[in-house]
């Protein structure tokens, strides 16, 4: 197989998931700001105001930041869409990533560097030569076999295809996280039913929940039991990774901007080792299996490889929510941080820890930090134990502001 260089990209909800996707190991990160973009409901969005710091976060860790402008757009979204593109292009954010055409048409007018959203549903060569008159990436339908993902990288090299930046256009494609029953995430179920559209970022994901089905002529009525037949299991490819590289993608997507710091950072961490691997020839089945075995300790449905090797049908979640093996109980929030002895202090506002726990601070300055507390002093003394209303100090390694969370980090029930 032929070496190649690509791009990992991982998503960003949260100063916390940003500092933690650089500790990961991303290439790039993608992001959203207020409505105009596909989590608007589920997730706490960024605003216009954040897009400066986070372009500068970004260039201080020489990667690359994306902003997710993927709604559907409606004439009352012009004006903000404008303020934001304004502001996209002041603080050099890198590229846009859109399927309307009104973002396309402002984007290429300001002269700002645009990619194709997946809601644009692309899924053979003619529509890669009609996006590539505006676009320099194309992130492809999600439906799509390796098979048809290589034989339109290999057209794109033949053809020489190339975007409005004079290079060859470069393909993007899924490789972990949720998945939608929706073709490329095009769902009108929620604006059916509670007239909040997923394709305006409101989704109240009517597909992850029980139904119970009902005869016409009987009345009888029968619960659906084993699967959620509307709610596929999660993406992950870690163990066809080689695959999917060899298929000619230049960008690896990791879904998940509404996910925790924790998610973001394993999930990353995970996928760079595995890319690094495969380009050094240490890519193995030991590996894949120690990989995997990280990546079912945060948020996930079960996992599947998606339609890549050409599965007609999809595979099903057996429960809603996540199946994680590991769950993170909220503890408390920090307080101050003593850095000439590089120490942290929390305070506990729910349940207790004792020494031996498994800690997990999230924050903006840490990103994620997972470890087991070795040793622990309550309120100025040393202590086996703290509970609600304690003061804790342990050794730590940034800044502990009152953003931080604390964890406790335990088995979850059903793992």
């Amino acid at each position: 197989m032929k070496k190649q260089k690509v791009e990992l990209l991982a998503p960003v909800g949260s100063f916390d998931s940003l500092q933690a996707a650089i500790n990961g190991g991303a290439d790039t990160i993608y992001f959203g700001v207020e409505q105009l973009n596909m989590r608007t409901r589920s997730a706490q969005s960024f605003y216009i105001s954040d897009i400066k710091e986070i372009s500068s976060v970004c260039k201080k860790n020489r990667i690359k930041s994306y902003i997710t402008l993927n709604t559907v757009m409606y004439e009352h979204d012009m004006q903000l869409l404008q303020a934001i593109l304004k502001e996209v292009k002041k603080c050099k954010i890198d590229a846009v990533i859109a399927s309307d055409f009104a973002v396309i048409e402002y984007c290429s007018q300001h002269g700002i560097p645009l990619h194709i959203s997946t809601q644009a549903n692309v899924s053979n060569i003619e529509s890669v030569k009609f996006f590539s008159r505006f676009a320099n990436v194309i992130v492809l339908a999600r439906e799509l076999t390796l098979k048809q993902v290589q034989h339109i990288t290999d057209e794109i090299k033949r053809k020489k295809i190339k975007g409005p930046s004079g290079e060859l256009i470069k393909i993007e494609i899924f490789v972990h996280g949720a998945l939608c029953m929706a073709v490329s995430g095009k769902c009108y179920m929620s604006l059916h039913t509670q007239n909040a559209s997923a394709n305006r970022g409101a989704c109240v994901q009517n597909c992850r929940r029980p139904y119970i089905v009902t005869d016409a002529e009987t009345g009888e009525e029968l619960k659906i039991e084993g699967e959620y037949i509307m709610s596929p299991k999660d993406l992950c490819t870690i163990d066809i990774l080689d695959q999917v590289i060899a298929s000619g993608a230049d960008v690896l997507k990791i879904e998940g901007r509404t996910k925790g710091a924790d998610y973001v950072q394993v999930v990353t961490k995970c996928y760079r080792e595995a890319i690094d691997a495969i380009a050094d020839g240490t890519y193995s089945k030991e590996k894949i299996e120690e990989w995997k075995g990280e990546l079912t300790k945060v948020y996930n449905r079960g996992f599947w490889e998606g339609y890549y090797l050409g599965r007609q049908l999809g595979e099903w979640t057996p429960q809603p929510g996540s199946a994680a093996t590991e769950k993170k109980l909220y503890i408390g929030k920090g307080s101050k941080y003593y850095p000439k002895i590089g120490v942290g202090e929390f305070i506990i506002e729910a349940g207790m820890l004792k020494v031996g726990d498994t800690l997990m601070i999230t924050g903006p300055k840490c990103g994620m930090v997972k470890e087991k507390l070795g040793e622990l002093t309550v309120n100025g003394e040393k202590a086996m134990e703290a509970v609600k209303g304690d003061k804790i100090t342990f050794p730590f390694v940034t800044k502990v502001t009152p953003a931080d969370k604390l964890y406790k980090i335990v088995e979850a029930a059903h793992a």
